[in-house]
């Protein structure tokens, strides 16, 4: 079974209120991925019609910060599907409902797995690419997967080429191993 991307298709607004905020008046990043994760899992369960999980977020880029007094509109997508996973990409803009100016604020991407009532991985539907954009999308999220197992592959082979002297000139630490 496959579907299109329009087909899963995801918009959620949400008027920014002073709750929101964090300590310096904006709104809260905890917040907004609050969302990102609400309407990753409406995107992936539509496609999928299953019960998803999030099982990874690869990128969550705040590009701009987000006032009080915004409409947040968030679109969600299906990027890519594999056996039981769904990448889904999102793009979060923030408009000024007295100017009607709108922002790019953040863009994410959220790997979800569908789950059966026992908690198992479940099948889901393949995706139809209908467009340039789409399959764009859909390439950049393999590179995105090779990337992470290559992030993976590197982090469990770290060696130690440089001594502790080489390293606090390059970086900003101080080493004093007491063992």
């Amino acid at each position: 079974m496959f579907k299109t991307v329009a087909e899963s298709e995801v918009t959620l607004s949400v008027l920014m209120l002073p709750s929101h905020t964090n300590f310096s008046g904006k709104i809260h990043g905890g917040y907004v991925l609050s969302l990102l994760d609400q309407i990753a899992f409406a995107c992936a369960s539509k496609h999928s019609g299953a019960y998803c999980v999030t099982a990874s977020v690869d990128t969550v880029d705040f590009l701009k910060p987000i006032e009080v007094g915004e409409l947040v509109t968030l679109k969600a997508s299906i990027n890519f599907t594999g056996n039981s996973s769904m990448i889904v990409g999102i793009r979060v803009e923030a408009e000024n409902i007295q100017t009607g100016n709108v922002k790019h604020c953040n863009s994410s991407y959220f790997t979800m797995v569908a789950k059966d009532d026992k908690g198992n991985n479940v099948d889901v539907p393949g995706v139809i690419i209908r467009s340039d954009k789409e399959l764009q999308r859909f390439h950049k999220s393999i590179k995105r997967i090779e990337l992470r197992k290559e992030r993976k592959a590197h982090a469990s082979t770290v060696h130690l080429t440089t001594g502790p002297d080489d390293i606090s000139k390059k970086y900003k630490v101080k080493i004093n191993l007491t063992d």
